[in-house]
């Protein structure tokens, strides 16, 4: 075995998220505030259609929905021509290309911060509001 493959194999163990999306509605916020125990809310697909597969977010394959026994269970139907894509330059380029990191910096001189922490910094602390002032708020 090769150093690609041994470390694809490393990369196989890696956990993502996999969603499936059966359909989606926009409806005014008065609309979903009125949604009660046995409410009917249609879906913008239509039954026979497959559903979207997504890994962390991205779709990467049409499926249709199947049963398990006592579970739901997905056959993949098509992958998605970027799912396709964008393994095979990976598989093809050398993992100290694929997985290189940039170039560390020196550190600043002690007691000043670098230009890059210090805006960092800042706009941390201006858009993320501690969590007293958050905890007191009904939303």
């Amino acid at each position: 075995m090769n150093a690609v493959s041994q470390n694809f194999d490393l990369l196989g163990e890696v956990s993502v998220n996999l969603s499936v999306e059966l359909g989606r509605v926009e409806m005014p916020l008065k609309q979903v505030m009125g949604l009660a125990e046995d409410s009917v809310v249609a879906l913008d697909r239509l039954t026979d259609e497959m559903l979207d597969v997504m890994v962390n977010g991205k779709l990467i394959a049409k499926a249709e929905i199947i049963a398990l026994e006592n579970r739901f269970g997905l056959r993949i139907v098509e992958l998605t021509n970027e799912a396709a894509a964008s393994a095979a330059p990976l598989a093809s380029m050398p993992m100290s290309e694929a997985f290189s990191t940039p170039a560390a910096k020196p550190p600043a001189p002690s007691g000043q911060a670098s230009p890059e922490t210090a805006t960092a910094d800042s706009a941390e602390s201006a858009s993320a509001p501690d969590a007293a002032s958050i905890e007191g708020t009904d939303i």
